[in-house]
């Protein structure tokens, strides 16, 4: 099932109209558009120019049969296709760097034979990420560029191809949207944007009952990711270390006290992005230690 770009939505709201319903299990595809809703076409176009509402587009969203609050949905990433071409806009004091951006400016990059060409000296292998995926908040409708408990702008670099995301449904089908692809990104998105593109996002959806770990959760090859965001990045880190520290509690039957001694020995307190509303970081531990203990995600 394809659903198209035209059906994206600024806001993860409980009334939005679902563009799509799906079985669970089913595969999806979402045409995506980029952040700024392809209106940045070339370098003279600034971004000031774009409306609010052409921000940070989600395609969707999908209702997914069977879905009820309480459950999870598994996002299974299996690829990420590109445009040709993406784009970056900076613009003066937004972000760590902002007071180094004298004025606002865009930038046009070509993507090609799995690299961007930055300069005639670099070019950047790509890493293909979802900067926004989420499902819709049980109470008032939250607009896209804010990250929150449900998903959405976290902007981790790491939900990407060959990833698993679990996230929260919070009303009936889930509501699930995803957009704001980004072809590479570094962790802290510094300067407010990576390259950002349009493209597809191929994924299998799955309704998860009696979910036992915390959301938004991200499953990797070789890791297992908590992911949280708050008004400042030390909140986001703290909740992101309490959601792991409950999660091997669950998982394992390692003690309190030991836990805090993995956590400190084994585990990651990383980065997602500093320049959305909210900040987001994430807490990582080796899924092999996990596993050791014979849990296995859903």
């Amino acid at each position: 099932m394809r659903i198209e770009k035209q059906s994206a939505v600024p806001y993860m709201d409980k009334n939005n109209a679902p563009a799509a319903r799906c079985q669970s299990g089913d595969i999806l595809i979402f045409q995506t558009k980029d952040c700024f809703g392809e209106n940045v076409t070339d370098a003279s176009i600034l971004v000031h120019t774009v409306p609010d509402s052409e921000h940070n587009l989600a395609t969707g969203p999908v209702y997914v049969e069977g879905a009820e609050p309480g459950d999870v949905l598994k996002v299974e990433i299996q690829k990420i296709d590109l445009a040709e071409y993406g784009c970056q806009a900076l613009i003066p004091g937004e972000g760590p760097l902002g007071d180094h951006i004298h004025e606002e400016y865009s930038r046009i990059y070509r993507v090609r034979d799995g690299y961007v060409e930055f300069n005639d000296k670099i070019k950047l292998p790509i890493s293909p990420m979802i900067g926004v995926i989420g499902t819709a908040p049980a109470g008032d409708p939250v607009v896209n560029v804010t990250p929150g408990e449900h998903g959405s702008n976290m902007d981790n670099r790491k939900i990407q191809e060959n990833t698993a995301l679990y996230l929260p449904v919070n009303v009936p089908g889930g509501l699930l949207a995803m957009g704001d692809i980004h072809a590479v990104m570094g962790d802290g998105e510094s300067s407010t944007c990576g390259l950002e593109i349009s493209g597809e996002i191929t994924v299998r959806v799955t309704v998860i009952k009696d979910p036992v770990f915390p959301t938004p959760f991200l499953v990797t090859e070789d890791e297992f990711i908590t992911i949280s965001s708050a008004l400042t990045l030390d909140e986001a880190a703290q909740s992101a270390c309490e959601k792991m520290h409950s999660f091997l509690g669950t998982a394992t039957d390692i003690a309190e006290e030991d836990r805090n001694v993995l956590l400190s020995l084994a585990g990651n307190m990383e980065i997602c992005q500093v320049v959305n509303p909210l900040k987001t970081a994430r807490m990582t531990i080796p899924a092999w230690i996990v596993d050791e203990y014979g849990f296995r995600m859903p």
